[in-house]
C-alpha cells in the first residue's frame, strides 16, 4: 500500500463530520496537489470519549459513500505504542507509530555497536544534495546518535512486525513518529534514523520529526519561523537524500504533527514543497471539533447556551482537562474569563474569541486552547450535546468545511 504524496489527517472528536471534511477535500481535488484524506483519533482520544477505532472506520467508508469520494482514503492509528495497537488493527490501514518515549532511553550496547558498523561507510563529510553545510560524521558521533536513538528504532521495529503479523507486510502504511520528543532532532540525526530505520526493515512512508518552537494545540505557531523553515527544508532534503541511500520506500515524506492551525509556517512549508517538488502529510488534529463549537454557538437560543456551560464546566475543571495535554497547552488562566461574563457574550462576541482569527483584536489563544481540551465536557453532555450540534447540522458544517479548505488546505497545497 503506498501513500499518496499530499495528504491530511482530518481528525474529528465526534465523527459527526465526516461529510463536511469530504467536502472540503473535494473543493481541491482537481488541483495536482490535492491531498487525500487521513482520518485520525489517538487511543488519548478514544478513551477519553468512549469511542472505538471501529466508530472511524464506519464514519469514513459512510462519508465516503455519501459524498461519492472517487479518490483514496485510509484510517490512521494514531500514537500507538505496542500496548495500545491491537485495538486499532482491524479498522486500520494507517498506522502512526510513536516512539518518542523511547528516545534517549539507554540502548543495549551491542545495538549500539551493532548501528555504529551499519552506518561506518558514512563516516567523513556527509553531503547531502541540495543542502549547506556537510556535516562532519566520526565513529564518536555515531555511537551518541545511536546510544540515543537505538531503542527507539528498535521500538519502531517490534511495533511494525506486530502489526504486519496481525495484517501482512503490504496491507497498511506506516509512519514513524519522534516529534513529541524534548528535543528537535537535527538533520544529520534524522538521516541516520531513517537509516536505522531500513536496517530494522521498517517500510516507513512518513516520519514526523520534531521541529524547533512550540507546537500548542489548536493555536498558531510560537517560535522564530525561519528556523523552522530552515529545519523543515533540510528535513526534505534529507529525507529525499534517505531514500535513495537506504532504499526506502519512494513514497517515504515529511510529516508535520501541527497541533492545528500553525497557519504562519505554511508559506515556508509551501515554498519548500515547490521547490524541491516533495511530498507532505500534514496532521491537522482537533479543530474540526472547534469548528463545531462555533456552528453551535452561532446557532443562537439553546446552541449558544450549551457553548458556554462547555466552557464554564471547562474553566472549573481546568488542571484535570489539560493534565494529558501538559506539553503542548500553555493557558494564562488570569486572561481566561470568568464564566459569569462569558455568560453575559452574545453569539458573536464567543466566536470571536474562539475563532481563529489573529487579527481579531478579540480573539483568545488561552479561550480558544482551553476549548480545545474541552470535549470531554461536550462527551459528558452526551445528548445536550448532540442534540446541539444536530440543530445547528449546517451552520456546523458550512464551519467545518470552510476551515478546512480555506484556512489550511488553500494555504498550502493548491495556493490562491
Amino acid at each position: 500500500m503506498n501513500l499518496e504524496k499530499y495528504s491530511i489527517g482530518i481528525g474529528d472528536r465526534f465523527g459527526r463530520e465526516g461529510v463536511a471534511q469530504l467536502r472540503a477535500l473535494e473543493k481541491a481535488s482537481s488541483h495536482p496537489r490535492a491531498p487525500v484524506p487521513v482520518w485520525n483519533k489517538s487511543f488519548r482520544e478514544h478513551s477519553l470519549l468512549g469511542t472505538t477505532p471501529d466508530d472511524v472506520r464506519v464514519e469514513a467508508d459512510l462519508a465516503v459513500r455519501e459524498v461519492g469520494w472517487k479518490g483514496a482514503y485510509y484510517v490512521d492509528a494514531d500514537h500507538v505504542g505496542i500496548r495500545t495497537v491491537d485495538g486499532f488493527l482491524k479498522a486500520s490501514d494507517f498506522f502512526t507509530i510513536d516512539v518518542a518515549d523511547f528516545i534517549g532511553a539507554p540502548a543495549e550496547e551491542e545495538a549500539v555497536a551493532s548501528f555504529v558498523r551499519e552506518m561506518a561507510p558514512f563516516v567523513g563529510l556527509l553531503r547531502v544534495p541540495g543542502l549547506e553545510p556537510t556535516y562532519e560524521v566520526t565513529p564518536a558521533a555515531l555511537t551518541k546518535i545511536g546510544r540515543h536513538y537505538a531503542n527507539a528504532v528498535a521500538e519502531a521495529g517490534r511495533i511494525y512486525r506486530h502489526i504486519a503479523a496481525a495484517k501482512g507486510e503490504n496491507a497498511f502504511v506506516v509512519e514513524v513518529s519522534t516529534d513529541e520528543a524534548a528535543d528537535p532532532q537535527l538533520p544529520f540525526e534524522l538521516f541516520f534514523i531513517l537509516g536505522a530505520l531500513a536496517h530494522e526493515r521498517v517500510p516507513v512512508q512518513t516520519i514526523a520529526p520534531k521541529f524547533s518552537g512550540k507546537f500548542l494545540k489548536g493555536i498558531d505557531y510560537v517560535g522564530d519561523t525561519q528556523q523552522f523553515e530552515r529545519e523543515f527544508e533540510a528535513d526534505v532534503l534529507v529525507i529525499e537524500h534517505a531514500k535513495r541511500v537506504f532504499g526506502l520506500p519512494a513514497s517515504l515524506k515529511v510529516s508535520v504533527h501541527t497541533g492545528s492551525d500553525k497557519f504562519s509556517l505554511y508559506p515556508a512549508m509551501r515554498r519548500a514543497l515547490l521547490r524541491h517538488d516533495a511530498g507532505l502529510h500534514l496532521k491537522t488534529a482537533g479543530t474540526t471539533w472547534l469548528e463545531e463549537v462555533i456552528g453551535v454557538a452561532l446557532s443562537g437560543g439553546e446552541g449558544l447556551g450549551v457553548a458556554k456551560r462547555i466552557y464554564s464546566r471547562a474553566h472549573a475543571r481546568i488542571d484535570e482537562l489539560c493534565k494529558p495535554y501538559a506539553t503542548v497547552v500553555e493557558i494564562d488562566r488570569a486572561l481566561l474569563p470568568a464564566p459569569l461574563v462569558v455568560e453575559g457574550w452574545s453569539a458573536e462576541q464567543f466566536v470571536r474569541r474562539l475563532r481563529h482569527e489573529p487579527s481579531c483584536p478579540d480573539y483568545s489563544v488561552h479561550v480558544r486552547q482551553l476549548m480545545h481540551v474541552a470535549f470531554k465536557i461536550a462527551a459528558e453532555m452526551g445528548a445536550e450535546f448532540r442534540h446541539a450540534l444536530d440543530a445547528a447540522r449546517e451552520t456546523a458544517g458550512r464551519c467545518v468545511t470552510d476551515n478546512l479548505f480555506e484556512r489550511h488546505i488553500r494555504p498550502l497545497f493548491v495556493g490562491s
